[in-house]
């Protein structure tokens, strides 16, 4: 075993190095248009995140000594904290990263600035990585802009197409409101609580008085002040809204169908798998660690936050996939299906009670449903890429016949699809299965009913596709002419993995589980 001290930020370091390594090459050469070293660096650099993700995650960091691990790495006075849940997300994070940017190999090929798109994709994984870490509000909100500002910047990629820079024009004023929201409630529980560090904010909920962080150790104020519950449940509230913004959740959902879709195809992909990972692991771990649910319902005065998270979650799921329903793009309507996948992750905050119990089958839940969509939901972004390479149209008619031209990628999208709808044919019926249990776990009959109604609903508008590419006859000629090596593979080994989750879900749920119950 290794000391995890030092090591334990292998993962966000490697898309660091790989970004500075871009950029040092664009610097040598700024005219360099040499997409297969240029995306090499940055695949190798996901990759390298990933098998250091992987290792450390089956080295035992995370998990304590007494049960066979190295115990957790603690960072910079207990502003880091690299655990299982954090490993967890990292290799989200990596597997989207690496499918992504070899997918955005012949994606940008014939564009400028390619290492600056391959350098901010890294950038904001690297965002992603240290997000997952992050064991204080002051991190969190420094790790949410660093994943942030590059996305702003990606999804107006395409200069010269005005919808990619009215789509980042939006996203970032948005963005920009969001944080402000988000830093504002930051500063309403620092207020409240005297500290930022997620597990001296619940020492400071369960003994009412207001604390204090000295060399790295929790002790009460000298003031010994109460706590004003009141302006704690109104910072509480509005760091949920400057997360839902992230998580693309009902009512902050307006930008994530505009950025999806003016995006590159590759981008909305990363957005809304990586991203939103990235997202929920923050609402995971401060829900879970520094707002103790049981502790704020005894003390009352503050907010049932898990109620909050309830309504959420329906909202999400109903406005998500109606929405999805009556869309007459592919893009727009996997876009929509994004929000609606959110609506189902927050199963994962809102299937618990009032004392907490039933947390850790509704995270771990949470949780496996994000590994699957992964994987699931970036091949179905990048098979909206591809079809933006041959200059296949947006509309669902544009996309008949295509499985006669391109069997192989179109077997890959009916994967995707049927899986994002939970049917058995890859690792998203698992998944949602798992969610459904983690409701009826605590009775919350309205949650399992929402997700029960919406994936019915959800078979729908996948099915368009679904039979577009299969039985409808093409309505004009097309012809493709070349199948982009970086494309399909990213697209098949997706489409691979989200097969071969059927039989592998055990175990992700399994380590989801155990991460949960660690924190």
């Amino acid at each position: 075993m290794v000391d995890p001290t030092w090591l334990a930020t292998a993962p966000a370091l490697a898309f660091g190095a790989a970004a500075l390594v871009l950029l040092l090459a664009d610097s040598v050469d700024p005219d360099t248009t040499n997409t297969t070293v240029l995306g090499g660096i940055a695949v190798a650099g996901s990759l390298g995140s990933l098998a250091a993700a992987v290792y450390l995650i089956y080295d035992g960091v995370g998990i304590p000594t007494g049960q066979g691990g190295t115990g957790a790495a603690v960072l910079f006075g207990g502003q880091l904290v690299v655990d299982q849940m954090a490993l967890f997300f990292m290799i989200i994070v990596a597997s989207v990263t690496a499918l992504v940017t070899l997918a955005s190999m012949d994606y940008v090929r014939e564009h400028a600035y390619q290492a600056e798109f391959y350098s901010l994709v890294l950038l904001s994984a690297t965002g992603m990585s240290l997000l997952s870490t992050a064991n204080s509000l002051a991190t969190a909100f420094v790790a949410f802009e660093l994943v942030s500002l590059p996305s702003y910047t990606l999804v107006a990629f395409l200069k010269k197409n005005r919808g990619s820079v009215e789509a980042g024009l939006k996203y970032f004023l948005i963005g920009a409101v969001s944080s402000a929201v988000f830093a504002y409630g930051i500063s309403l529980v620092y207020a409240a609580t005297g500290v930022m560090r997620f597990d001296a904010v619940a020492t400071a909920i369960e003994s009412g008085t207001i604390q204090t962080v000295v060399d790295g150790s929790v002790e009460a104020g000298a003031s010994g002040a109460s706590v004003p519950m009141s302006i704690l449940g109104v910072g509480i509230v509005m760091i949920i809204g400057g997360l839902a913004f992230k998580m693309a959740a009902v009512p902050f959902q307006f930008w994530a169908p505009e950025a999806y879709e003016g995006a590159p195809a590759p981008i909305s992909a990363f957005l809304s798998s990586a991203s939103k990972a990235a997202g929920f692991v923050l609402a995971f771990r401060v829900f879970a660690v520094a707002f103790p649910i049981g502790a704020l319902v005894e003390t009352g005065g503050a907010v049932d936050w898990f109620v909050v998270f309830q309504v959420l979650a329906i909202a999400t799921m109903f406005v998500g996939n109606f929405a999805a329903a009556t869309q007459e793009t592919v893009k727009r309507m996997l876009a929509y299906s994004s929000v609606g996948h959110a609506g189902y992750v927050l199963i994962g905050l809102a299937a618990l009670t009032a004392t907490g119990d039933g947390m850790a089958l509704s995270m771990s839940a949470g949780m496996a449903h994000l590994m699957v969509y992964g994987f699931m939901n970036t091949g179905a972004f990048l098979f909206i890429a591809l079809a933006e390479y041959w200059g296949v149209g947006r509309r669902f008619e544009d996309y008949n016949g295509l499985g006669k031209e391109a069997p192989v990628a179109c077997a890959a999208m009916t994967v995707f699809l049927f899986s994002l709808a939970g049917l058995p044919i890859g690792g998203g019926f698992f998944s949602k299965f798992y969610l459904f249990q983690a409701t009826l776990n605590v009775s919350a009959w309205s949650l399992a009913a929402a997700l029960v109604i919406n994936s019915a609903l959800s078979l729908f508008y996948y099915s368009r596709v679904v039979k577009a590419m299969w039985i409808e006859e093409p309505t004009g000629e097309r012809s493709i002419e070349s199948y982009p090596t970086g494309l399909y593979t990213a697209i098949v080994a997706a489409a691979v993995i989200t097969v071969l989750l059927i039989p592998g879900f055990g175990y992700i749920s399994e380590i989801a589980f155990r991460a949960v119950e660690l924190l």
